[in-house]
């Protein structure tokens, strides 16, 4: 007489949980790593200060960035992406990419700046300054302008695939011409140093664009 065997259900595992805690511990440590770089300098905030105030383990701070200097270059991409899903090279390129008119389009980058640049430059300039002294944020920095640039060079692109880059103006200098309008150096100077509004820098950069480049 054959019996039946009983039929054993497999538990399927849900990692919801899992992956809601890792992006929760995550931002915590991003929030606190730019409160601490940006209030007590890169060199003097250590990893183990980081975890202790987010609440989290040394190896979960490792095993999420890398080191102290990935961690600072992730403070970057969060500044530049803001709250959109998309990653910060892409981002800076997605601003203008539907406005046909090419003033409105520069000043809509410059608009973008605006809202960028008090999140990006201060990690920016806290990058550059210990770059000169800490070999592992050298790679970082590079990278960060390289991405920067990067972006620059496909607005170029489609200011000179549209036709409207003034003569003898080559896509090359149109591409430095934007990189360098949105550096952190300008924003340090004008709105850090000088007092400008977020918004006048922003109108200024716009401005200074159409002038430059068409």
């Amino acid at each position: 007489m054959n019996q039946r065997v009983p039929t054993v259900k497999r538990r399927v595992y849900d990692s919801s949980g899992r992956r809601a805690q890792a992006a929760a511990n995550r931002q915590r440590i991003l929030v606190v790593a730019r409160q601490r770089f940006l209030a007590e300098g890169y060199a003097a905030t250590t990893i183990s200060d980081i975890a202790a105030a987010a609440g989290v383990s040394l190896d979960t701070v490792y095993k999420t960035f890398g080191n102290k200097a990935r961690l600072v270059k992730a403070l970057f991409d969060a500044a530049v992406a803001g709250e959109q899903p998309m990653e910060s090279p892409e981002r800076a390129a997605a601003v203008s990419r539907e406005e046909q008119d090419p003033r409105a389009r520069l000043r809509a980058f410059g608009a973008f700046v605006t809202e960028v640049m008090p999140r990006a430059a201060p990690v920016l300039l806290l990058v550059r300054a210990a770059a000169d002294t800490d070999p592992e944020l050298v790679s970082v920095w590079e990278e960060m302008n390289a991405e920067r640039l990067d972006s620059m060079s496909r607005h170029a692109h489609l200011l000179q695939a549209d036709g409207h880059l003034r003569a003898g103006l080559s896509v090359e200098e149109a591409r430095d011409v934007l990189w360098a309008y949105c550096s952190p150096e300008w924003y340090d100077l004008l709105v850090q140093r000088r007092g400008w509004s977020v918004e006048r820098f922003g109108v200024w950069v716009g401005e200074a664009y159409i002038a430059a480049l068409l």
